[in-house]
């Protein structure tokens, strides 16, 4: 019967009429930008679950290799963590051999963060993963001058 079946068509209209309305929902941009957090964390989850390493300890890591010695108080506030969440996540990392805490040179009350060696090979085999993951986000979001533009707009928004 064709396309010009008069009950076909009313079932195409009926399913187009029933479709989900989601636009309004789904085009919010926090909406999109949770959930694609949610997707590049998964990512991250999946790739370092052999290293039991998390974004917010990948962060820290990265921040205590390239700032030797600088106090908890500093790593926390540049990462946006609470103090009583930091001293946990550093005493996690500290007793997986990671880092280590000692007293800060111009404030023996706070404590300045530094890596092991053990600390600095595993940082080295995150960050050889993590440059991998990232590479594949660039090429997904359009190469390196897409991923900057990018950038750009979610600073805008922090």
């Amino acid at each position: 019967m064709g396309n010009s079946d008069p009950e076909k068509s009313a079932a195409d209209r009926f399913l187009a009429d029933d479709s989900l309305r989601e636009a309004a929902a789904t085009g919010i941009i926090g909406y999109r930008l949770r959930r694609a957090q949610l997707n590049v964390f998964q990512r991250f989850l999946t790739v370092f679950e052999t290293l039991q390493l998390r974004p917010a300890e990948y962060s820290v890591l990265v921040l205590i290799a390239d700032n030797p010695g600088r106090k908890q108080t500093e790593i926390a506030a540049a990462l946006g963590i609470k103090r009583a969440n930091f001293v946990t996540l550093a005493h996690e990392l500290e007793a997986r051999g990671l880092i280590e805490r000692r007293p800060a040179r111009d404030d023996k009350r706070a404590n300045a963060l530094h890596m092991t060696a053990d600390g600095t090979a595993f940082l080295n085999h995150a960050r050889t993963l993590h440059e991998a993951m990232e590479q594949d986000l660039v090429t997904q979001l359009g190469g390196p001058q897409a991923r900057d533009r990018f950038v750009d707009m979610l600073e805008r928004l922090s």
